[in-house]
């Protein structure tokens, strides 16, 4: 045995029994410089057993051999093997030997497989006498000499193992194969080991990325062979490395093989089962010449592609808005407001469903966004819903999603409904009162069942998401009309929140005012919104704010423009109501009403109490200024006048500064009373 041990060359195992080998290791050392050596005496099965271990140890790259051996190993190998091919000339050369040497005697030719014509021509033509026997396995080589004996030939040319019987047997031989013969082979030998090596380089980086893949892949040939398979694929069925992991993978996807192969095209998306877990697979048929070559097969577990869709919704709800606000972001102090921050904040560590309650305009959305962002589910989507901002048939699509081909127009692939891209986190239904009662109904299987259809689709897909609904109605009496299933009440008022008007807590205007002008995409510098707040402050208390905080944002901002633009600059600002009339008309038609209130021949007083006491779309607070008197000027309140300052002061100084406590002594709102501070100190700067 011979072996050029140089790592950076390709192994070549020559594989050569009797006379073979001597004429190898005659020509092995002239290649020395190019590939590394191992001559190998075993042939056919023990060669086999042999190279496999040399070839899983990456010493050997191709196989030399010859005949009936170069054969039986190209069908047992995974690498390259290289015969060495007889030629004419070798032929014709072996037969004048034997010619020369055994003169007028019929001389035997041994040829791996067929049996040639042409060579039985060339006896003719050398007016010898040639006779031929083909063979395809030892016992087949032994036949033959003992046929071409049995024929009285008395020389044999064939390979070595041929010569040898024919000696045995008495008579000549030749040896078929030449020094140029053996010398081509190993020509092409090396040429395909550096070719092999750098297929198996590619395939083996191949390898290292679809090992680190972390879906399953699993590559079969035409007969269902186990190619290539990576180690998510063996994690996922639950199955050991090995070949009996072979064995199983070819049983557990032999349906959609067959499919594929039968079918010709690729399966995606189906979904199959390995014990309790459930599995995407994909089915990609190999087609080389146009016949089927084998398939590969990818696999995910299902929940990863559950999670993986989560975070695409995640991702698109960060991209199309979500839930900006906190539960910090619900100003104000007073017992209604903090009541219902109480509730909600107790709603957000418990995963049920709410209901919230109140006028437009109120904030339910701003509170159903801080109860998300204040629950386990922050990280996940917030989708707010208008539920009277489409017509039936619409509601129905955006909300449940629909299949492709579900409806005319309808989006190529399907699409996901509202509930779908809320999975795992909030859906915010805003005017559930408005909703039609055919998709009450649906709202309620999913609010029962936990999954949704789509339009369209044959099964329903399951859904982890909350519920935060809202409505300005009063749904107990859309229930009593027949307008609001009552189960679905039922559902919804788990936990019911009323969110109190704005009128109902004048006390916290103020500081709400100042808090929507310095936060927000429209905040203003402090000196403007000093401004404003001013220009506004005797709006503040008077006005019934049917609008509720949105209405108080507005006018604000709009406020905040006109002092801008210099068309309503604020010298005498505190005198002037008709500029304020002029920026807002709705204050002056408040003020109308309430004049007509009071010329009916109810008090003051008493138009204040009835104006508290009435429905809220309707509710006439008390205003400290009377309207328009006859001659267009602002007139003087009929009941009660304003304090003076010096009244304030006394009142500040025995509640030690509370300004809420001295506004209460005086009978005036805490905005009012910030006004008449601000107007004493500008009098006392004159």
């Amino acid at each position: 045995m011979f072996d050029h041990q140089t790592a950076d060359r390709p192994g070549v195992a020559l594989v050569s029994i009797s006379r073979l080998r001597t004429l190898c290791e005659t020509v092995s050392p002239r290649y020395a410089h190019r590939g590394r050596f191992i001559s190998l005496t075993e042939g056919y099965g023990a060669a086999v057993t042999r190279l496999r271990a040399l070839v899983a140890a990456g010493d050997v790259d191709v196989v030399l051999a010859a005949g009936s051996n170069g054969a039986y190993l190209r069908e047992h190998l995974s690498v390259p093997v290289v015969t060495v091919r007889v030629n004419g000339f070798d032929v014709l050369k072996a037969v004048g030997e034997a010619a020369g040497t055994w003169p007028g005697a019929p001389i035997g030719l041994v040829l791996h497989e067929a049996v040639s014509e042409e060579l039985a021509s060339l006896g003719r033509w050398l007016q010898v006498t040639l006779l031929q026997r083909g063979y395809r396995s030892i016992d087949e080589v032994t036949r033959a000499v003992d046929h071409l004996v049995a024929q009285g030939c008395k020389v044999v040319i064939g390979p070595g193992m041929a010569c040898d019987l024919a000696q045995a047997a008495g008579v000549g031989s030749v040896f078929l194969y030449s020094i140029g013969a053996v010398e081509e082979a190993f020509e092409r030998a090396l040429e395909l080991a550096v070719v092999h090596r750098q297929q198996e380089a590619k395939r083996h980086r191949l390898d290292r990325i679809v090992a680190h893949l972390r879906d399953g892949v699993v590559a079969f040939d035409s007969d269902r062979r186990v190619e290539a398979v990576n180690p998510a694929m063996l994690e996922l069925l639950g199955l050991p490395a090995g070949s009996n992991a072979d064995a199983r993978l070819a049983a557990h996807f032999d349906t959609l093989v067959d499919e594929v192969a039968r079918e010709g095209a690729p399966i995606e998306e189906r979904v199959t089962r390995s014990g309790a877990r459930s599995l995407i697979v994909n089915c990609l048929p190999i087609v080389e010449h146009g016949m089927f070559a084998g398939a590969v097969v990818t696999a995910q577990d299902g929940n990863v592609v559950q999670r993986i869709d989560r975070t695409l919704r995640s991702e698109q709800r960060q991209r199309h808005g979500g839930a900006r606000h906190a539960l910090t972001d619900v100003v104000g102090a007073s017992p209604a407001l903090m009541r219902a921050r109480t509730l909600a904040e107790h709603a957000a560590a418990r995963d049920v469903t709410v209901l919230l309650e109140g006028e437009s305009g109120t904030g339910k959305e701003l509170l159903a966004q801080g109860i998300h962002r204040a629950s386990r589910r922050r990280q996940q989507p917030f989708i707010a819903f208008n539920c009277a901002a489409l017509p039936e048939g619409l509601i129905e699509a955006e909300l449940f999603g629909h299949e492709e081909g579900a409806f005319t127009g309808a989006r190529r692939g399907g699409k996901p409904g509202l509930f779908e891209m809320a999975d795992g986190g909030t859906i915010f239904l805003d005017e559930i009162g408005d909703m039609p009662l055919a998709m009450q109904s649906r709202l309620l299987r999913v609010l029962q069942q936990r999954e949704i259809t789509r339009l369209g689709a044959l099964r329903p897909t399951p859904i982890d998401v909350r519920v935060i609904a809202a409505t300005h109605r009063d749904l107990h009496a859309l229930t009593d009309a027949g307008r609001f299933r009552a189960d679905l009440l039922f559902r919804l008022n788990l936990l019911p929140i009323r969110l109190p008007a704005l009128r109902e807590r004048r006390d916290d205007i103020p500081a709400l005012a100042a808090h929507l002008l310095s936060h927000g995409d429209t905040a203003l510098p402090a000196p403007q919104a000093e401004r404003v707040l001013a220009f506004i402050a005797p709006m503040l208390d008077a006005y019934d704010w049917p609008g509720n905080v949105r209405e108080l944002d507005n006018l604000l901002q709009r406020a905040a423009i006109h002092l801008e633009s210099g068309l309503d600059d604020d010298r005498d600002r505190m005198a002037d109501m008709e500029r304020l009339d002029r920026v807002f008309p709705e204050f002056a038609r408040f003020r109308r009403k309430v004049a007509d209130t009071l010329a009916g021949g109810t008090s003051s007083a008493s138009a204040s109490d009835n104006a508290r006491q009435a429905p809220a779309e309707h509710a006439l607070p008390y205003a400290p200024y009377a309207p328009y008197a006859p001659n267009g000027k602002p007139a003087a309140p009929p009941a009660r006048s304003m304090p003076d300052f010096e009244a304030v002061e006394s009142a500040l100084a025995r509640h030690g500064g509370n300004r809420a406590a001295a506004s209460r002594a005086l009978g005036i709102g805490r905005t009012t009373l910030w006004r008449l501070l601000r107007e004493r100190d500008q009098s006392r700067s004159r």
